[in-house]
């Protein structure tokens, strides 16, 4: 067998493996680079394999970091079966059409025509097909299993079966535990692992700490009349959201107050996480079955049209709005950022990680001006992070992961990580777990 890693190699973005044995071409991913200006014409770059040749496309989870390019991948000649769970297909949907709004806007600034267009989209989910988790099922002469990854609805971890090795690409690992969904299974006989690196070099906080640092945020701003912006995912992490502030507010935790889903994209995809319950964890199924909607409260407004959205200014604080994109590169955020940002009685929550080079890590990072849309505001509000929203494992749990297997293991490649995360962690998979283990480079082959 011979893998190649085609992207997601030293970096966060941009998820693109290959794994080929003598009659079988398969793809794990295909997925935008997100951050600078170089990720942009990198996502138009040709291809650097023959997507003709592609018999198959397994796709771990629904984010654009893992599926951005897949229409691309179609109108260069793809004409394979594409493989994930039946959520990540209907994510998949919203998120290709969203993306390619986005393009369109982007393209028609820059004067270029875009990569792909809403007949790609078309195409490739006509050759899409949803399997369950568990269900073996076979890819020329690969035999394919996949399992819960935890990360978002419908994730998956892919384990496949060539002759004596078992390889198991983790995509993106959950953060567990998780408000909503099931945490995910420890491996076993794994032969080989690629695994994922977000956050291979440090751990997150006592999972206890966020929704006490979400009440604070909440509280303080009500205090000072201000207004509470959080850049989110309109996918998994808008939905924890609302599940949290739902408690909070049922619990009398929180003062009243509105809050606005300022996403048409999170608007669509909570009414996907309706259609899927039993894809939820047994405390969120039970309490579904109680007859408490998780994803709605007093004082919510889902903001779907324009002109709503455009409301919400005149609306007096405090306030409460949650917007994508959460890196700020891009959504009706970026709307938000130049009307609030410069209060420094309004806030800024980051719930989740942003890609070097992004307008949300800039603005982490102590950028004391940003320009969205041409214009430029001055950043006074106060900027505040909550590391326990994110969706990946972080090092401890990476680390015990890989130790579930090490028995077996002849290599670990590690992945979907800057490189100093992904080379920290491969170094302690080596000196602590005593496996071999690598963090590959963009286009680097390796037999196996």
């Amino acid at each position: 067998m011979k893998l190649t890693f085609h992207g997601g190699a030293q970096s966060v973005t941009g998820a693109n493996h290959l794994l080929e044995t003598e009659t079988t071409r398969v793809l794990i991913d295909c997925g935008m680079m997100q951050g600078g200006a170089f990720c942009d014409k990198h996502n138009s770059d040709d291809f650097v394999y023959d997507p003709s040749t592609i018999d198959a496309l397994i796709v771990t989870h629904a984010h654009i970091d893992h599926t951005g390019r897949i229409p691309k991948l179609v109108r260069d000649g793809f004409k394979g079966k594409i493989y994930s769970t039946q959520p990540t297909k209907d994510f998949a949907a919203i998120m290709l059409e969203d993306s390619l709004g986005v393009l369109e806007k982007e393209s028609k600034r820059r004067g270029e025509e875009p990569f792909y267009e809403i007949a790609d989209v078309e195409r490739a989910l006509s050759l899409w097909e949803g399997r369950n988790y568990e269900e073996s099922f076979m890819i020329g002469d690969m035999r394919i299993v996949f399992h819960d990854a935890g990360h978002i609805l419908g994730s998956l971890m892919a384990e496949i079966h060539h002759d004596d090795k078992r390889l198991l690409f983790t995509g993106d690992l959950g953060n567990t535990p998780n408000p909503l969904l099931p945490p995910y299974k420890l491996p076993k006989d794994i032969t080989h692992l690629i695994i994922e690196s977000v956050y291979g070099d440090r751990n997150h906080e006592d999972h206890k700490l966020r929704k006490g640092k979400l009440e604070n945020a909440i509280e303080d701003i009500v205090d000072r009349k201000g207004v509470l912006i959080i850049p989110a995912f309109a996918l998994e992490r808008t939905q924890e959201l609302l599940f949290e502030m739902n408690e909070l507010v049922e619990n009398g935790r929180i003062p009243s107050v509105p809050v606005f889903i300022d996403s048409p994209l999170a608007i669509k995809a909570t009414k996907i996480y309706r259609k899927y319950r039993k894809y939820y964890n047994k405390e969120a199924k039970k309490i579904m079955l109680g007859g408490d909607d998780l994803f709605n409260f007093p004082n919510l407004k889902f903001t779907l049209k324009t002109d709503e959205s455009k409301a919400i200014k005149v609306v007096p604080s405090p306030k409460v709005i949650t917007a994508g994109s959460g890196m700020m590169n891009g959504g009706r955020i970026t709307h938000h950022a130049l009307n609030y940002l410069g209060d420094k009685n309004n806030m800024i929550l980051f719930v989740g990680y942003t890609a070097g080079g992004s307008p949300g890590r800039r603005i982490q990072e102590g950028a004391k001006k940003m320009t969205f849309h041409g214009q430029e505001v001055n950043v006074r509000a106060e900027i505040r992070h909550v590391d326990g929203y994110s969706a990946h494992a972080d090092h401890d749990a990476l680390m015990e992961f890989t130790n579930a297997t090490r028995e077996t293991l002849k290599h670990v490649y590690v992945v979907q990580g800057e490189p100093k995360s992904s080379m920290f962690l491969a170094q302690r998979i080596k000196d602590y777990l005593g496996v071999e283990a690598s963090a590959p480079k963009i286009n680097k082959s390796v037999t196996l």
